[in-house]
């Protein structure tokens, strides 16, 4: 499985954060079902590393996990050990994104500003996550014109209601987290079947672009 072919195609990286290594698993499996294919998980989440690990183990042919919320090289290190296929910061690191890269694995460090953004794609970084996309989908369509060469994924505040804007803005796919998967929801069946649901409008808005 080619790691950035399948984020680039699938367009949909859903977060996962603040859940436990089996509450993960079953989360990740009820995307899976609504046909999400692309997971990260925030490694401020307990237990991180080996909720990656459960997952690469159990569903590593049917999803592509990857480690979030990723501050310094070390880390990305240990992610990287325990399963994920790529690494995505909040912010620029370029010590994060070398060592991302040594290991043959995806960087997306997350930048805002042109030039963090500029920075960010020439120090290594194969898709550059706009963070946080609050200021809306004007926003990506205003960057790509300087600097269309750059695939940009907005993160933070994405939702079903503005998705498709992004992406017909020129966005390449777009990071969700509790607009999908809320930290705050217990794990039960009924909390697993509208996940489902909720992943499948959101795949229907990709499939329709």
């Amino acid at each position: 499985m080619d790691t950035l072919f399948s984020i680039l195609e699938n367009k949909i990286i859903a977060i996962i954060r603040g859940a436990k290594p089996n509450d993960a698993l079953e989360i990740a499996k009820a995307l899976y079902k609504g046909g999400i294919k692309v997971l990260e998980i925030a490694m401020n989440s307990p237990k991180a590393l080996s909720t990656i690990e459960k997952i690469s183990d159990e569903l590593g042919e049917e999803v592509l996990v990857g480690a979030g919320t990723v501050l310094d090289a070390e880390t990305a290190r240990e992610a990287i050990l325990a399963g994920a296929k790529f690494i995505l910061s909040p912010t620029v690191d370029i010590e994060t994104i070398k060592l991302t890269k040594r290991y043959g694995v995806v960087s997306i460090p997350g930048a805002f500003t042109p030039t963090e953004i500029l920075s960010a794609y020439e120090n290594g970084g194969d898709i550059i996550k706009v963070f946080p996309a609050t200021v809306g989908p004007s926003y990506i369509k205003n960057i790509r014109g300087p600097l269309p060469q750059i695939p940009l994924l907005p993160t933070g505040g994405i939702d079903l209601n503005n998705i498709r804007e992004f992406i017909k803005a020129g966005a390449v796919g777009c990071g969700i987290g509790s607009a999908l998967v809320s930290k705050n929801s217990g794990i039960n069946e009924e909390y697993l079947t509208e996940l489902t649901q909720k992943a499948r409008e959101f795949v229907s808005i990709i499939k329709s672009i």
